[in-house]
C-alpha cells in the first residue's frame, strides 16, 4: 500500500541484496500510475511514423534529409539520457515528490516542443530544418526526463515477475491507446486536434501520477555522499549488458517497419488514403488488447520465454508481409492484427525483465533511473538507426514516395518486412543465450 506521507524520502537500498519492499497495486492505483504512458506515447512510435511522412508530403523535404535530421537529433538527445537518469536517482534520494515536480516541468516543455515541431512557423527549407532540429531536441529532452522518471518510479514499486509485468503492462497499455490516438487523429481530425488531445491527456496523466502510490523508502537509507550515483554502474553488470543487446536488436527490428509503414501502405499496397488509419488502429489496438494474454503466458512460462514467443510470431507475420502487393488490403489487415499482438510482448516484457534484474542485483532503489537512462538511450538509438539508415538506404536503392517502379517497390518490401525478420532472429538467438546464462527458464 502507498505511504500516507506526501513527501517521504526515497533513498537508496543497501547495495547488498535486493530491496525488501514492494507495493501491491490494485486496478485503480495501477491506472493512476500507468495513465501518463498515454501522452508519452505520442512522442515515441507515432513521431517516427508521422513526422517523416508529414514533412515529406507537406513541405517537400527529401527522405534522405529527413533521415539524417532524425538520426542526428536522436543521437544528440540519446547521449544525455544516462545523465538524466543519474540526476533523477539523486532526486529520488531527496524525495519521491521532488521527482514528480521535476516531471511537471518536463511535461510543460514537452507540450511546447511537440507543438512547435508539427506546427512550424517557418516554411523555407533551410529555416524549416533548423527549426525542426531545435524542436526535436527540446521535445526529446523533455520526453526523456519525464519518461525515465516514470519508468524508474514503476521499477521502484517492486514485486515478483507477474507483478512487475502487470505494472509495466498498465503503463504500456495506456501508451498503446495513446499510440492509437496519435496515429488516427491526424488523418481524421488533423494535426491540431492531435496536439490538443495530447495536451489534455498530458495534464490528466501528470495529475493521476501525482496521486499514484509512492515507492517504499528502503529500511536503511544510505548517505548519497558516501555511495554516489554512478553513471557507469549499469555497465558493470553482465546481465544488463546482455539484456540491453537483445533490446537493441529487437528494437531496431520493430522500429524499421514503424518508420516505413505509411509508405508501404500507400505505394506497395496502393491503399486509399482514408483506409490508412484503419491499419494503424488495428495494429496498435491488437497490441493493447493482447497484453492480458502475454501476462497470462508470463504466469506459465516466465518473462523471457514469453518474449521469445512474441519474437517468433513477429518473424512469421513479417515473412508473409514481404509477399504482399497492390490490392492485398485484407491480408495486410491480418498482418497488422498479428504483428500488433507480437508488439504487445515487445512493449511489456523487456521493461519487466529489467525491473527484475534491478531487484535481484540490489540496484533498484539506488540506481534504477540510471539504468532506465541507458535503457532509453538504447530505445532512441533503435529509432534513430531505423530512420537514419532505412530512409537513406531506400533512396539509394531507387525508392521515392509515390514511386511505382518495380525496383523501388521491391526495395520497399525488403526494407519493410525482410530486414526486420533477420534482426528479430538475431535478437531471439541473443535472448536465448542471455536466458540460459542469467535467467533460467524455471525462474518466476
Amino acid at each position: 500500500m502507498p505511504r500516507p506521507e506526501s513527501d517521504q524520502p526515497a533513498g537508496a537500498a543497501s547495495v547488498a541484496g535486493p530491496a525488501p519492499h514492494s507495493v501491491s497495486l490494485n486496478a485503480r492505483q495501477s491506472l493512476a500510475y500507468g495513465l501518463l504512458g498515454l501522452p508519452l506515447a505520442f512522442v515515441s512510435l507515432p513521431l517516427y511514423v508521422l513526422l517523416p511522412h508529414h514533412y515529406a508530403r507537406e513541405f517537400g523535404l527529401p527522405l534522405a534529409t529527413l533521415g539524417a535530421l532524425l538520426l542526428a537529433a536522436r543521437l544528440a538527445d540519446a547521449l544525455i539520457d544516462p545523465l538524466l537518469g543519474r540526476w533523477i536517482d539523486r532526486c529520488f534520494r531527496r524525495s519521491a515528490r521532488s521527482v514528480q515536480r521535476l516531471g511537471l516541468l518536463a511535461a510543460l516543455l514537452l507540450a511546447l516542443g511537440l507543438t512547435g515541431l508539427f506546427l512550424p512557423p517557418l516554411r523555407a527549407a533551410n529555416a524549416l530544418l533548423l527549426w525542426a532540429g531545435a524542436a526535436l531536441l527540446l521535445t526529446y529532452a523533455a520526453y526523456s526526463l519525464l519518461a525515465i522518471a516514470h519508468q524508474a518510479w514503476g521499477a521502484r514499486l517492486g514485486g515478483g515477475e507477474v507483478e512487475r509485468g502487470r505494472i509495466v503492462a498498465w503503463r504500456e497499455g495506456a501508451g498503446l491507446f495513446g499510440v492509437v490516438l496519435a496515429s488516427v487523429l491526424p488523418a481524421w481530425q488533423g494535426i491540431a486536434a492531435m496536439l490538443a488531445v495530447f495536451a489534455i491527456s498530458l495534464a490528466l496523466g501528470c495529475l493521476a501520477w501525482w496521486r499514484s502510490p509512492l515507492p517504499h523508502a528502503p529500511q536503511e537509507p544510505i548517505d548519497a555522499d558516501r555511495v554516489p550515483v554512478s553513471f557507469w554502474q549499469p555497465w558493470r553488470q553482465p546481465a544488463f549488458r546482455g539484456l540491453l543487446g537483445v533490446f537493441v536488436l529487437n528494437g531496431i527490428a520493430t522500429a524499421i517497419p514503424a518508420t516505413l509503414v505509411l509508405f508501404f501502405i500507400e505505394d506497395r499496397l496502393q491503399a486509399p488514403v482514408a483506409q490508412q488509419p484503419l491499419f494503424l488502429l488495428t495494429y496498435f489496438l491488437a497490441a493493447a488488447l493482447g497484453l492480458p494474454l502475454w501476462l497470462r503466458l508470463v504466469r506459465i512460462w516466465g518473462l523471457a520465454r514469453s518474449w521469445l514467443l512474441g519474437m517468433g510470431l513477429s518473424v512469421v507475420v513479417f515473412s508473409w508481409a514481404a509477399a504482399l502487393g497492390a490490392g492485398d488490403l485484407i491480408p495486410f489487415g491480418l498482418v497488422c492484427l498479428l504483428a500488433g499482438l507480437a508488439l504487445g510482448a515487445d512493449l511489456a516484457l523487456p521493461g519487466a525483465l529489467l525491473a527484475g534484474l534491478l531487484a535481484e542485483s540490489g540496484q533498484r532503489d539506488q540506481h534504477a533511473a540510471t539504468y532506465f537512462g541507458w535503457w532509453n538511450f538504447a530505445t532512441k538509438l533503435n529509432l534513430a538507426l531505423a530512420a537514419g539508415l532505412a530512409l537513406p538506404l531506400l533512396a539509394w536503392w531507387g525508392y521515392e514516395p509515390g514511386s511505382r517502379s518495380a525496383q523501388g517497390l521491391l526495395a520497399l518490401s525488403w526494407a519493410y518486412a525482410v530486414l526486420p525478420c533477420v534482426l528479430k532472429l538475431l535478437a531471439a538467438a541473443a535472448l536465448w543465450r542471455w536466458s540460459r546464462l542469467h535467467h533460467p527458464w524455471s525462474s518466476r
